[in-house]
């Protein structure tokens, strides 16, 4: 080792311990590790360099010949800290948690899957309650009209001396005062209802409106009926969702569904008890709108009210039944309807989604004068 790696001098400030030199074995001069000259021959001589440090000096490292760098004393490492403490998680809300499943679930779904939210109501006592709302199911939609409003939907069937006729009506009391179009009991001699459950009971004409073609009629011995919410007509708008219940060629309770299509259509229908009935013999009721005729020729005794247009299926024997809003309310009763003409049955080809309804703000500001016998 030369003498730029191994210096004897004590006056080399590089040198750290004494002024002897060291070997890599560690040992002063090669002798005894660490020994140091005193500044004195005594025995109890002071030491000229403080004590060894407890800890295995650096050794210096020569990165290049003719260089000699000292390394830097090891510092001792701090103290342990103490781990930070685990904040708790906080525990998700597993209403959150299914309102988020149910959102990806509409968006994969492209609109297929149910989508659910929360309705929350607070009671007196002011507690809230919240309850899972399924929209897909049959809680909601037209499934949910027809299942509301379908007991307040009747059959009826008027007999006169040379016919009978079929059509519907709407139960507006608990008591059993049902209405329906004049046209479907217009001369009969006895009138049946029949309840969505099946029962039977004869009812009385209590007034009619052949200038409206509006009727009033009452059950016999009924009570505790389910009767229907009237709405406000006024408030229905082109493109409305709508759903019509009626008993279309005598199937009772039958559904279906369209929209409000115009307002304030002009309907013109015979006021001749000879062309009442509807679907009478396989007939079809006579109207006119738009100065044109449907379903043959009204006659010359006519009368004219405006009415609301629909394309909900509409069939002979749905006239005087319900034509019912989203919320369930009633807003008109559905009086007229085209079914394009057919060689093979004398019924004609079924409904081609043009059908009107006498709006129900008509209804309720007749009732009145119905109540008392009519107006004609």
């Amino acid at each position: 080792m030369d003498e730029n790696t191994h210096r004897s001098s004590a006056s080399d400030p590089q040198q750290p311990y004494g002024s002897g030199g060291y070997d890599r074995s560690g040992t002063a001069g090669g002798d005894a590790p660490y020994e140091y000259a005193s500044a004195s021959s005594g025995a109890d001589a002071p030491s000229a360099y403080p004590p060894p440090p407890s800890y295995h000096p650096a050794e210096p490292v020569t990165p290049a010949p003719g260089m000699t760098v000292w390394p830097a004393s090891p510092v001792p490492p701090p103290p342990d800290e103490a781990a930070p403490a685990h904040k708790a998680r906080k525990s998700r809300s597993p209403i959150g948690l299914i309102a988020a499943v149910a959102l990806v679930s509409a968006l994969i779904g492209g609109g297929s899957a149910a989508l659910i939210g929360r309705a929350t109501t607070t009671t007196s006592a002011g507690t809230t309650t919240t309850k899972v709302i399924n929209a897909s199911s049959s809680s909601s939609g037209v499934a949910a009209v027809a299942k509301a409003d379908s007991p307040s939907i009747v059959e009826i069937t008027a007999t006169s001396n040379s016919s009978e006729a079929t059509g519907s009506g709407v139960i507006i009391t608990s008591n059993g005062e049902i209405i329906t179009n004049n046209h479907v009991i217009s001369g009969a001699t006895s009138i049946k209802i029949t309840f969505t459950n099946g029962k039977t009971a004869t009812a009385q004409v209590v007034g009619t409106d052949k200038n409206k073609d509006l009727a009033l009629v009452k059950a016999d011995n009924v009570s505790g009926l389910t009767a229907a919410t009237l709405g406000d007509s006024s408030t229905v708008a082109v493109g409305d969702q709508v759903v019509a219940i009626g008993s279309p060629e005598g199937l009772t309770g039958t559904v279906t569904s369209g929209i409000i299509s115009a307002l304030n259509r002009d309907v013109t229908v015979s006021t001749d008890e000879s062309q009442s009935g509807d679907g009478q013999g396989g007939g079809r009721w006579p109207f006119s709108s738009g100065g044109q005729n449907y379903n043959g020729s009204t006659g010359s005794n006519t009368t004219t009210y405006k009415a609301l247009q629909t394309d909900a299926a509409v069939n002979p024997g749905n006239s005087g039944g319900a034509l019912i809003n989203m919320n369930g309310e009633i807003i008109g009763i559905n009086s007229a309807m085209y079914s394009a003409s057919s060689s093979s049955s004398s019924s004609g080809a079924g409904s081609i989604g043009l059908g009107f309804a006498i709006p129900i703000n008509t209804v309720k500001s007749d009732l009145a004068g119905l109540r008392s016998g009519g107006t004609s």
